[in-house]
């Protein structure tokens, strides 16, 4: 039988009585913020519904399209067609309500896999754009290693930059991108600066001709600097002879003008103990030459190579035993010993033909030869070349100066030069004992540029000095008399590309610092935990009473103090005094008495807090360590009530120092270990903010050296 007819807008026939609802269905929480959409779904379905129309088919006379579609009765009526059979309306109404539900859980559920994979995915790019840099430099270094296999010299590798820069300008011109004219500046811009187009156009291999022409006409536009000739003449350099800082400035400040497209080349005696296995190409030359020294002519072999990039020649004396011994110096004759490889140095520039723009020397030991250029060599074709000393920690050479530097003046004469000249007040005659001569106080006045190293105290402290007996000399002199900071090797110390961690980090990636700290309790032994992690490289500066107390408080803290004795000899070591009286007091400290390198470097990655002997380092090397490696430095060297002396603060005449100083020089042990307790957030920040800050030889200390070539080449 046909169900009754509807017509809308009529009144509705009251239904019968409904069964009892079925019970409450258990449902996952809601989103508080679902999608757009989906919100509106939902409010759909939590709407009330009319059971009477739950069955209805649209129809005109009873019968419906065969879509469902409504049909319209007239103009603007529709019939319902409703079921009689209430019981089954509801039963259906529940299963479809049900089913609606599940629909939901389901949506959650998918929407929470969606996000999930979307976080995934975000992780996997990231993850292969690190790949993709690490990938990038792994091919770089492989070119680098592949060419010196087949026996390429940096210079060859400069050179073939320098022709395919050439090449690509020509098939940029004929391709129509660059007219002739523009092509002809650009050569002319690339040959006049030929010797830095290496490190200008690096990656010149991977670049499109339109990003390459777009540098090429920046660098047109650009003032260039003419490159310089340094010639470096010392007695140290890293990692070939090595002990004492004099060995990484010269390292570090050579590689910083190499770089930037200069030639830079270093002169150091054929030491006994020298490190032949970090020269490449060591070859000895098949002719010896002729330097003077003590009235006579001596032989000398020469040998050449390359390390770090730079040029190196070594001197060996074939019929002397100056440098044919188990330490670098310390010896009674060493006055005799670096006069003649400073003369036999010079004879060789001569001899060679070379002509640089500057001679860099170093310390007391090459400070003669000033006095040597000027009074012999200057007029034997160098009369372009001038001279910069370098003086390392000036006021702390005190007795080296007295040791060393002072001299009879009849010892002049074994190098070639006129002692009545030059025993002088206003030359090398000592300002203190004037029947000496002083050869550190004659590089000073023969000189063009004196550059004092020290990364904490300012110009006029130096100058008027803490008893090196030159403050006379430098005050007359002074306005040649320049600061540098010391910088730090990034290629060995970047925890970024730090070949001796277990897990490389940087300011933007700090997770790897966890797991070094990690690594670095499980090799010494200390149970794994949260506790704080305090290292200390001790060396012959480090205060006994400093470190005592500083431990007293790391333990009272459940710290644990890691310790290790700093490369090289050390005498009286405030370790070993300190390990004698804390014997069997402590559990969380290790004592590290043999130098390890990659050691080292673990100590810095994994600890949080790195003792320090104190900011007054004219070097600062532990501290710049320390913030590049995320680790906090703290002065141990204090007052013991824990006051600072913070008048100091103003005198800092570099850069570096006045960063560190004004960042941590007021930060105790004990306010640091609160910090990483109670403030993490700001200690991270303060983490990365220091990993962030460029500390190498590049910046600051590069540019005051380059300011000085460039005032000096102009004399």
């Amino acid at each position: 039988m046909e169900a009754p007819g509807l017509v809308v807008g009529a009144a509705l026939p009251i239904p019968p009585p409904r069964p009892p609802p079925p019970p409450p269905l258990r449902r996952r929480p809601l989103l508080r913020n679902p999608p757009r959409g989906v919100a509106d779904r939902l409010a759909f379905s939590r709407a009330p519904r009319l059971t009477l129309l739950t069955r209805c088919s649209y129809s005109r006379e009873g019968k419906g399209n065969a879509h469902g579609k409504p049909r319209r009765e007239g103009s603007s009526s529709v019939r319902l067609d409703v079921g009689a059979n209430s019981d089954q309306e509801e039963t259906h109404f529940a299963n479809e309500q049900h089913k609606g539900i599940n629909i939901w859980e389901l949506f959650n559920e998918a929407q929470r896999n969606i996000l999930y994979l979307n976080k995934q995915r975000l992780v996997a790019m990231e993850e292969l754009k690190k790949l993709q840099d690490e990938n990038k430099s792994l091919l770089q270094d492989i070119e680098v290693l592949e060419t010196e296999r087949q026996g390429f010299s940096i210079e060859t590798i400069q050179a073939s930059r320098f022709r395919e820069l050439l090449l690509r300008i020509d098939t940029m011109t004929i391709s129509g991108m660059v007219g002739m004219a523009e092509a002809s500046d650009l050569r002319k811009k690339v040959i006049d600066n030929r010797n830095m187009m290496h490190g200008v156009f690096s990656d010149i291999h991977r670049m499109q001709d339109t990003d390459l022409l777009s540098e090429l006409r920046l660098f047109l536009h650009n003032p260039v600097e003419k490159p310089l000739h340094v010639v470096h003449i010392c007695s140290e350099m890293d990692p070939i002879a090595s002990c004492g800082s004099l060995a990484t400035y010269v390292t570090g400040l050579a590689c910083a003008l190499q770089r930037k497209g200069n030639l830079v080349e270093v002169i150091l005696p054929k030491y006994a103990g020298i490190n032949e296995d970090v020269i490449h190409c060591l070859r000895k030359a098949e002719t010896d030459y002729e330097s003077f020294f003590g009235g006579h002519w001596h032989k000398n072999r020469i040998w050449t190579g390359i390390s770090s990039s730079v040029s190196l020649t070594l001197i060996e004396p074939a019929q002397l035993s100056y440098f044919d011994r188990d330490m670098f110096r310390g010896y009674p004759d060493d006055f005799e010993r670096f006069s003649y490889f400073s003369r036999a140095s010079l004879d060789y520039i001569v001899k060679s033909g070379k002509q640089p723009d500057v001679l860099h020397l170093h310390n007391w030991e090459t400070a003669i030869v000033g006095p040597l250029f000027w009074d012999i060599f200057a007029h034997q074709g160098l009369g372009n070349t001038r001279i910069l000393l370098t003086c390392q920690d000036l006021n702390s050479q005190v007795n080296i100066i007295y040791a060393y530097c002072l001299e009879d003046p009849s010892k002049l004469e074994l190098c070639g030069l006129d002692s009545h000249k030059l025993h002088r007040p206003d030359r090398l005659q000592d300002n203190n004992k004037t029947n000496l001569v002083n050869v550190l106080k004659g590089g000073i006045v023969y000189s063009n540029k004196v550059v004092l190293m020290s990364s904490t105290l300012p110009r006029d402290v130096l100058i008027q000095g803490l008893g090196h007996g030159l403050e006379a000399t430098l005050s007359t002199h002074k306005e040649k008399v320049l600061v540098a900071s010391h910088g730090l090797d990034d290629e060995l110390w970047d925890p970024s590309k730090d070949i001796y961690l277990p897990r490389q980090y940087s300011a933007n990636d700090i997770e790897g610092k966890s797991f070094c700290r990690k690594a670095l309790k499980r090799r010494l032994g200390f149970p794994s935990g949260s506790s704080t992690v305090v290292g200390c490289i001790c060396n012959v500066d480090s205060n006994t009473d400093g470190l005592r107390e500083a431990v007293c408080v790391a333990l009272r803290r459940s710290a644990q103090v890691i310790f290790m004795e700093s490369k090289g000899p050390v005498l009286n070591s405030p370790m070993q005094a300190l390990k004698e009286e804390l014997k069997g007091d402590g559990h969380g400290i290790v004592f590290v008495e043999i130098y390890d390198e990659a050691l080292e470097h673990l100590i810095f990655a994994g600890s949080d807090i790195i003792l320090c002997s104190s900011f007054h380092d004219p070097f600062l090397q532990i501290a710049i360590k320390a913030i590049k490696y995320g680790s906090v430095p703290v002065q141990i060297n204090f007052a013991s009530n824990g006051s600072r002396q913070t008048e100091w603060h103003e005198k800092c005449s570099t850069a570096v120092s006045q960063y560190i100083t004004s960042t941590y020089g007021d930060l105790s042990l004990s306010q640091a270990l609160d910090d990483i307790k109670n403030n993490p957030s700001q200690w991270d920040w303060r983490l990365k903010d220091g990993m962030s800050k460029v500390l190498s030889w590049d910046t600051e200390c590069y540019d005051l050296h380059w300011e000085a070539y460039s005032v000096i080449r102009k004399l």
